[in-house]
């Protein structure tokens, strides 16, 4: 079976148990008589999200942008602080207590202080989205540095590679998987950070708009927008994945068995 069609399969699959998972929440739905106040159906929420696009779309440009800001702040200051961390004992030692107490804080709490910071808008929430980013990019970063082999470093050392030498052409390499493996993680927490700024600071976005349909028991629509932080979800870890596919291809191990 080649490649290929191995692929093909694949998706198809993937497809299949999708459509399937929606067509038994419909058939559930229709066979239980639910309210749609409790649960809607599929076919109800595509119909508020082909209605209500023009209404959500405003409000989807703006999660995303919120999202991809804080996680792009996020990513940068989380690779320098893993680098700084992967690369010293010193640094492991003090910073890494400090990174744990921080991302142990509920970051419902931390909201609030940043809308008396900076006031209710578009700022807490990508603060929130940067800053729900960056532990998982600095643990693993840390970890990929942390996995060179102190062997190599000392061959690379007599050969006259400086520390800096070893980091840019070794360390970093190595620790370009674990940087990836922590994007499709932090990229969902994202958007958690923002929905929750949306909805406790902002009178735009996706979050509000879940907020509102709420307190006027618009269930669909606040399943619309479920779907749509969903897409955009899968989107960007699509892309992350592919991103990671052409600059860690040496990394990955074969899923199947190829055979011609």
């Amino acid at each position: 079976m080649s490649a290929l069609n191995v692929k093909t399969r694949q998706r198809l699959l993937s497809a299949g148990t999708l459509l399937g998972f929606f067509l038994l929440w419909e058939l559930a739905c229709i066979a239980t008589g639910v309210s749609d106040l409790i649960l809607p159906r599929p076919s109800q929420i595509a119909a508020v999200l082909w209605e209500k696009m023009p209404l959500l779309w405003p409000h989807t440009v703006q999660t995303l942008y919120t999202t991809l800001s804080g996680f792009a702040l996020g990513v940068m200051i989380g690779i320098v602080i893993g680098v700084a961390i992967g690369s010293s004992k010193t640094a492991y030692d003090v910073a890494y207590p400090l990174l744990v107490g921080f991302s142990s804080i509920p970051k419902v709490a931390v909201v609030p202080i940043f809308v008396v910071w900076f006031g209710a808008g578009t700022v807490p929430a990508i603060l929130t989205s940067m800053v729900i980013s960056i532990f998982p990019v600095v643990v693993n970063v840390a970890t990929g540095l942390a996995t060179t082999e102190p062997e190599l470093e000392d061959v690379l050392k007599v050969l006259g590679a400086r520390k800096r030498d070893i980091l840019w052409n070794v360390g970093l390499p190595r620790a370009l998987p674990y940087l990836f493996a922590s994007l499709k993680i932090a990229i969902t927490l994202a958007f958690v950070g923002t929905v929750l700024a949306e909805t406790v600071a902002a009178n735009r976005g996706i979050g509000n708009v879940m907020m509102i349909a709420s307190g006027n028991f618009d269930v669909p629509m606040v399943f619309a927008g479920l779907v749509i932080l969903a897409v955009m979800g899968v989107m960007l870890y699509g892309v992350s994945s592919f991103v990671e596919g052409r600059l860690t291809g040496w990394a990955q191990r074969k899923s199947d068995v190829v055979m011609a």
